[in-house]
């Protein structure tokens, strides 16, 4: 087993040395971080490359959301802190259910905070953390591996095809083969690391981008986004009540203890509010317009 992944990790691109950092360690320190900051424009070019095939995962997740189903995004290490962060910044930026987009990392929550290697190796692991959420046919699991190889992700991924869940692999090293093959993959090729095997950069850097592109476009799919300010945001801080009120003082030029006056009227919800006063209608009318929209802002105020 030892040689195998040897031999795999020998063959991965993100395994390979970068020849332009060898003597990284012989250089200043403004040195190394323009070699580093160089090196970090390769992830915007890689995953513009893969544009078509993020668009495809981004019809899946929005017809999966549309038919009440969830996503899982499923990873280890920093793939999966990078899929727990995405879906942990959800609920307070476009008010969705914590349910709806849930993050799951090898090992668990205390893998979150403090690495611990070798949970990623465990292929049953993947698929019995997934059975703990109840995976269904009607959810989608987007499958996070800088290599391609991790076990954990692999076996989440083949549970999920399994069950007949739609799935989604995100990974940056083409070379690697494997019998899992998901309905949309997406590979940002990023080259070896500054550090040799060190994907927490360029290749973490290119999975970000990535599940930004996926759930901010899914959002906006589904009526989150007016515009393009935030428009279902959860004021659950003082400075996202101010952002409620800034957001429905641009949209409709009123001032601010006007926006004030209609975010409260509206229960805190910025949609309603917003059509409350550009339809000049009630908060019963406003949602009901917003209703018979689907959600959407800008089809609410054009019915009637």
């Amino acid at each position: 087993m030892s040689r195998k992944v040897f031999r795999e990790i020998q063959s991965a691109l993100t395994e390979k040395r970068n020849p332009r950092s060898h003597k990284i360690d012989t250089l200043s320190t403004l040195k190394i971080l323009k070699l580093i900051n160089t090196a970090d424009r390769k992830p915007v070019l890689a995953v513009q490359e893969e544009l078509k095939k993020i668009a495809k995962a981004v019809e899946i997740v929005v017809k999966v959301f549309k038919k009440g189903g969830r996503l899982f995004y499923v990873g280890a290490g920093t793939s999966g802190r990078l899929g727990v962060l995405d879906a942990a910044e959800c609920p307070p930026t476009f008010g969705t259910d914590p349910k709806m987009i849930q993050g799951i990392i090898a090992g668990g929550y205390r893998t979150l905070i403090r690495s611990r290697e070798g949970v990623e190796d465990n292929f049953q692991a993947g698929a019995l953390d997934l059975k703990k959420v109840k995976l269904s046919h009607k959810d989608v699991v987007i499958g996070i591996a800088a290599s391609k190889r991790t076990p954990y992700v692999l076996g989440a991924l083949q549970y999920a095809q399994k069950i007949g869940s739609l799935t989604v692999f995100i990974y940056c090293n083409p070379n690697f083969q494997t019998k899992v093959k998901a309905d949309v993959e997406i590979c940002p090729k990023v080259g070896p690391e500054v550090i040799t095997g060190s994907t927490r950069m360029k290749a973490g850097t290119a999975q970000k981008m990535v599940l930004n592109l996926i759930s901010t476009t899914a959002m906006i799919k589904l009526g989150k986004v007016y515009q393009n300010l935030m428009v279902d945001l959860q004021a659950t801080s003082q400075k996202l009540v101010e952002r409620s009120k800034r957001t429905i003082m641009l949209v409709t030029g009123v001032n601010y203890q006007t926006a004030e006056k209609h975010l409260k009227l509206a229960g805190g919800s910025v949609k309603t509010a917003l059509v409350m006063i550009l339809t000049n209608s009630t908060k019963v009318d406003a949602e009901r317009r917003l209703k018979k929209a689907g959600g959407f802002v800008r089809k609410a105020l054009e019915s009637k």
